[in-house]
Parts: structure tokens; C-alpha cells; sequence
């Protein structure tokens, strides 16, 4: 039987969200102008000259950017040889939940909860909560940041006090930093999931821990981090292949996304270059008929937020690397779809998301464009793929 292969390149969007001015995001095109970027020689830290990512480009990459946001694509022009197109969403948001639910079928039905940009961001009867089952007095931050910069503006404060770094973004999170040895690390996941109902009865999405470790002056954030994602409101494509009898796989954060419904198998690693060995090995070891599910999450946590254009253009080329090596491991019948679940451009104001169009671009599923499809035609594609019902309101583009 055919396998299916979904994997989110996180934050890798393409620009062209027709709703984009209601986010702020007009004109944002995160593919787009980091390959002007880097035709212009403003991306050669690490690397040098026009965006070079031939196997997806030749796949359809560069098209897909064109039909998404009607911009040039330079170092992308390769005649295709896949099946390609952009995908829109319609969930109100531009963070991961929505966009990996609405990917797998399930389009969000609510509005999320976003914390005001004031100090204090939080209510008093959440803090309250946060320092009763913290066991403190207070908290730090109560804001919005940027994860890196919080922890050293308040790193050796939180581990003098004791107090927990609580901090959120223009995304519908609530995240905690603590420091894994003074504070504990089980402390701060036990804290974390026991904050998780509050908030997500309050339509907060997430609830992200976000250890760090170090001293004064040289903190780093570890590779301990879990989310604690409000669950799916329907079943998803991954509850569909479960359902079907399908092997699940999963790799990276999709667990933590899903709230684990569905998902047979969980693959998890200290980077994307370990997240890409364990898609290379099951490029060529899972089942017939199964599913597997990655979320590659370095171009968006490392880069964009961070916006650091040559870092992100690097990601992107050696993760084109890493592609020709996997899709070379696929069999007969298998099919591979590359996407992103929102943007993240790093030539943008701020350090958040973008709202924007992803890229479409499908291996083992003949040529030609698909033109503009919705996030969840992605699912019924791959459930139509699969020879499993489809449950959501996306119609297949194969």
C-alpha cells in the first residue's frame, strides 16, 4: 500500500495572504524576499549568493512562491517536475496550532485569546494561579518577549528568587522560563501542565515550557522545551489514518501539537538534523499504507523570531540538501508533501509570525500546478492518497 509522507517546514511561507493587512503583515513574503535577500548579497553570512535549493525548487518552490504572492523568485526558476501550488487559511490565526489543525483537516472554530501588549500582561487571577502552584511570591516578566532576550534580562533574577519568567507573544501562548538546576525541570513541566486546563479554557493555545540552563551572561535554552497544546476540536487526518488501522508517525513537536490523538509512534530529537535521520529512516521503514507526520522547527524558532536572514536562507538550503537524500529513499507509490503552517519573514518589523500563504509542493504525485488550494485540501489529498475517508471540508487537489 502507498505511504504518506506530510512534513511542515515551520514558518516557511510564501507571501500572498489575502487577509495579511488584518494581521499586520501586508506584503510580508518570508521565501520571497529572503531569496531577494540573497540575491542582493544581504545574506552572506555562512553562506554566499543567490537562495540555492534546487531538489524543491525543482519541484515546484519557486512557482508556488510566484502564484502565492505574485513576486520575482530570484536563484528560484527551475521548470517544475511535481505537483505545486499555495495553500490559504482560514482559521483566525497565524500560529502553530491552527495552522498544522487546519493542514490536517480541522479548521479552528473560535477565536483565541491573546494577552494585551501592557505591563502587566496577565490577569491577577492567573498570576495568582501561577504563584499558588509555583510555590512563590511572584513572578518575572509578565509581558510580551522574545525567549532568548527574556532569559537574559531576567535569567539571575529568576535564579536568585526563585520566580518564574512568564512572558507571551502576539501568538495565543503562555510560556514559562526556569532554569533546569536551580528551579528544576520537572518542577517546571509539572507547573506547566497543571496551568494548562486555566488556560485553555480560556482559548489560550498553548502552554509552553521553556527551560534554560548556564549561568549569568552564558544562558542557553535547552532542548527540553514540551508544549501543551489545547487538543484538536474534531478528529484530524491523523485520527483518520489511526482509525483506518494506519501506522501513525510523528515527528518532532506533532505530539505536542496534537495532544498525542492519533499518533502511533513519536520521534523526537535535540535538532532538525535529528528529526531529518529519523525521516530518512522512515522514508524507509514504515509501513505500508502509514502515515508519518514531521514538523522541522529551526527555521522559525532559531531564525525568524530571531530574524536573522542568512541563518534562515542556511536552514533552508541544507534542509533542500537533507530532501534529495530522502525523497531518493521513497518507493513506488509513496507520496511527499512539503508545506508550512504560517510565515515567520525575517526582513519583517517585530520578532512574530506572518500571516501568509504556504507553499504545496508534492513528490510521487505527477506534474503540473494545483493552483490555490485550502489548507485543508492538503488533508483530503493525503486521505484520498491513502484510500481512507476523509472527515473534514477539504476536497482532494490530486
Amino acid at each position: 500500500m502507498a505511504r504518506a509522507f506530510l512534513i511542515v517546514m515551520d514558518s516557511v511561507g510564501c507571501g500572498g495572504a489575502p487577509d495579511a493587512a488584518a494581521f499586520g503583515d501586508a506584503g510580508a513574503n518570508t521565501l520571497g524576499h529572503i531569496a531577494r535577500a540573497c540575491a542582493a548579497g544581504r545574506a552572506e553570512e555562512g553562506r554566499s549568493g543567490p537562495l540555492k535549493m534546487p531538489v524543491l525548487d525543482g519541484l515546484g518552490l519557486g512557482a508556488a512562491i510566484r502564484l502565492a504572492s505574485g513576486e520575482d523568485t530570484p536563484g528560484l526558476g527551475a521548470k517544475s517536475k511535481g505537483r505545486w501550488g499555495a495553500a490559504t487559511e482560514v482559521s483566525k490565526g497565524k500560529d502553530t496550532p491552527s495552522g498544522h489543525w487546519e493542514l490536517s483537516g480541522v479548521p479552528v472554530p473560535w477565536d483565541w485569546t491573546y494577552f494585551p501588549e501592557t505591563r502587566p500582561a496577565f490577569p491577577e487571577t492567573l498570576v495568582a494561579e501561577v504563584c499558588a502552584r509555583a510555590g512563590t511570591a511572584g513572578i518575572l516578566g509578565n509581558c510580551h518577549a522574545s525567549g532568548v532576550p527574556i532569559i537574559e534580562e531576567l535569567g539571575e533574577k529568576h535564579m536568585r528568587t526563585g520566580w518564574p519568567i512568564c512572558y507571551t507573544s502576539a501568538d495565543s501562548v503562555f510560556q514559562i522560563a526556569a532554569h533546569e538546576e536551580t528551579f528544576g525541570l520537572d518542577r517546571l513541566l509539572k507547573l506547566c501542565a497543571d496551568l494548562a486546563p486555566t488556560l485553555h479554557a480560556m482559548k489560550v493555545g498553548r502552554v509552553i515550557a521553556r527551560p534554560f540552563i548556564g549561568q549569568p551572561g552564558s544562558f542557553q535554552r535547552s532542548a527540553n522545551r514540551h508544549d501543551y497544546a489545547i487538543a484538536p476540536p474534531a478528529p484530524t487526518l491523523l485520527d483518520w489514518a489511526a482509525g483506518a488501522g494506519r501506522a501513525t508517525h510523528a515527528i518532532g513537536k506533532i505530539g505536542d501539537i496534537f495532544s498525542m490523538k492519533g499518533i502511533g509512534a513519536l520521534h523526537k530529537g535535540k535538532s532538525d538534523a535529528d528529526l531529518f535521520d529519523h525521516l530518512d529512516r522512515l522514508a524507509a521503514e514504515a509501513e505500508p499504507g502509514s502515515l508519518t507526520f514531521a514538523n522541522f522547527v529551526e527555521f522559525d524558532s532559531l531564525y525568524g523570531h530571531r530574524r536573522d536572514v542568512s541563518g534562515y536562507a542556511r536552514a533552508l538550503e541544507w534542509f533542500d540538501g537533507r530532501a534529495g537524500g530522502f525523497l531518493a529513499r521513497l518507493g513506488p507509490g509513496d507520496l511527499a508533501i512539503f508545506t508550512a503552517d504560517h510565515g515567520n519573514d525575517p526582513t519583517w518589523t517585530g520578532t512574530d509570525h506572518t500571516r501568509e500563504r504556504v507553499p504545496v509542493i508534492c513528490a510521487g504525485a505527477g506534474e503540473g500546478a494545483i493552483g490555490l488550494v485550502a489548507f485543508t485540501d492538503v488533508a483530503a489529498s493525503i486521505a484520498a492518497h491513502l484510500g481512507i475517508p476523509a472527515e473534514g471540508p477539504g476536497r482532494s487537489f490530486l
